[in-house]
């Protein structure tokens, strides 16, 4: 290689000398030709000084690439022979772990060749044994597991009998009492208000001038307003009132409103009475749609049918005996969902049937039939859940109760009804209708006393054992219940309990 590149050199260095000397001749012939020779041979040294420095560079920089190839063969070499002393070392461990696997295994195959020869031993003794029993006892093994099952079916069946009865004699005993501590705890978390319905309803004015304007020329604005409303207005002594009197809150409460907006107007006339009492009646239906949606809205229950909605609100305007329908059937909404929470029923289940039981007594049609059996006709028209409309029909025990829902709704409408304060009475008629009750009952042959307790719902007729006899004792509780339903009236339901004692007394002289 250096031997080429001295040939290069010197080609290179004639050449240029040639061409030097070429252009000296061409350009000025005052130069001596030893002159350009020795120009000449000046850049060639110079030239082949340069060519041997950049040869030598070439051969430095041509060996240090040589030298790192070189480092990095090693450093691979290196790596490659660590990785097959580590393979060498694992294919030793592998083998040494097949050769400890192999050991076990055997092992383990001597293992199960001894114990197979000790459970054929044992099968073989077993079989002896029971047929030196079977010999003994004169039985076959089926049958004395037949006697062996018989005996135990027999302890089985008298533990349980045992058992039943001490969780029955535990639940007669502590059944009264915890049922005595869910009602209270259920009515001490309710409160309610008082009976607060009557059949009148007072209308204030600002002064006794504007009962002439109410009454009209020869009072035809009274009688127009009472033949619009169906409410008989009394106009009396009475200072700075108006007595409206109707059996029908929604008569009332049209008038009262009808009044009001005539007052404030001051346009008494028949024409502006018609016109304004109708316009009041489709401002109280509407506000009945209201009052329904906004008691279920409260009490948590949705998805009533609009019919329901509005029967819910025509019951702010009904009453029994003095008590406000809609109160009644919020507050048993509420005893039934604490009472169905204490004894682990559906709380919401049983809110929705308490506010719904007594549905029947708004409607006006079927009069004859009682109001439960309505309510649940109306219910399953409404597409209500067959628990809800069992526990709407079967709360006076019209028809047999299906769920556990039900017995919830009839004790808590009897708290409701039953309360102190719950329903108003005359206490002259109140204590009048007691002794009839009472009276009614002593009637009856061989009845000796009789005792009108809780408020008249329960009616304990005490007769001789001398002169009636247990089937006639039951057959004369039915009579009395026929006999007080057809001749009297009462709130809610009488209970006719008849009892028969036999008393045996002697003298030790």
């Amino acid at each position: 290689m250096e031997i080429v590149i001295g040939i290069i050199i010197f080609i290179a260095g004639a050449g240029i000398t040639f061409l030097i000397s070429y252009n000296i001749l061409g350009s000025k012939k005052a130069y001596s030709l030893k002159e350009a020779e020795a120009e000449a041979e000046v850049i060639k040294k110079k030239k082949m000084l340069d060519a041997k420095e950049h040869f030598l560079q070439l051969k430095s920089d041509h060996e240090k690439a040589v030298n790192e190839r070189n480092s990095k063969l090693a450093q691979a070499e290196n790596r490659i022979k660590q990785k097959e002393g580590t393979l060498s070392q694992k294919m030793e461990e592998n083998q040494r772990h097949k050769k400890e696997l192999d050991n076990l295994r055997d092992n383990l195959h001597a293992q199960l060749e001894i114990l197979e020869r000790k459970q054929n031993d044992l099968e073989k003794a077993h079989r002896q044994q029971v047929e030196r029993l079977e010999t003994i006892s004169g039985l076959s093994s089926d049958a004395a597991k037949e006697q062996l099952i018989e005996s135990l079916k027999g302890e089985a069946r008298s533990e349980a009998t045992s058992y039943v009865n001490e969780i029955m004699d535990e639940a007669r005993m502590t059944a009264n009492k915890e049922s005595k501590r869910i009602i209270l705890q259920t009515i001490q978390r309710v409160a309610s208000e008082a009976a607060v319905e009557n059949s009148v309803t007072i209308f204030h004015i600002e002064n006794d001038e504007m009962k002439g304007r109410i009454i009209g020329r020869e009072g035809r604005n009274i009688r127009a307003l009472e033949a619009a409303t169906g409410v008989e207005i009394i106009v009396d002594d009475t200072p700075e009132a108006i007595v409206l009197s109707a059996f029908d809150p929604i008569r009332r409460e049209v008038a009262r409103l009808a009044l009001h907006q005539l007052v404030t107007d001051g346009r008494i006339h028949p024409a502006r009475i018609e016109e304004v009492v109708n316009k009041l009646q489709k401002q109280v239906e509407d506000e009945m749609v209201e009052v329904g949606k906004r008691t279920a809205i409260d009490l948590g229950i949705q998805g009533l049918h609009p019919e329901l909605i509005r029967i819910i609100g025509k019951m702010k305007y009904r009453s029994s005996y003095g008590q406000n329908l809609l109160q009644h059937s919020r507050e048993v909404a509420n005893l039934s969902a604490i009472m169905a929470s204490e004894l682990g029923l559906n709380p919401k289940l049983a809110k929705r049937a308490g506010l719904l039981h007594d549905i029947g007594k708004v409607p006006d049609d079927e009069p004859e039939l009682p109001h439960a059996i309505i309510g649940m006709r109306i219910a399953e028209r409404c597409k209500e859940k067959p628990e809800i409309c069992n526990a709407i029909g079967s709360h006076h025990e019209e028809i047999e109760m299906t769920t556990l829902i039900a017995p919830i709704i009839q004790v808590c409408d009897a708290i409701s009804g039953s309360r102190p304060g719950a329903r108003r009475e005359v206490v002259d008629a109140y204590i009048k209708r007691l002794k009839e009750l009472e009276a009614l009952a002593l009637a009856y042959p061989g009845v000796t006393k009789t005792f009108a307790i809780q408020a008249g719902r329960e009616l304990r007729v005490i007769v001789g054992s001398e002169k009636v006899s247990d089937a006639e004792a039951e057959g004369l509780s039915h009579d009395i219940a026929k006999k007080i339903q057809t001749e009297m009236t009462y709130p809610g339901q009488v209970k006719i309990t008849v009892i028969r004692e036999t008393r045996a007394i002697s003298y030790a002289k």
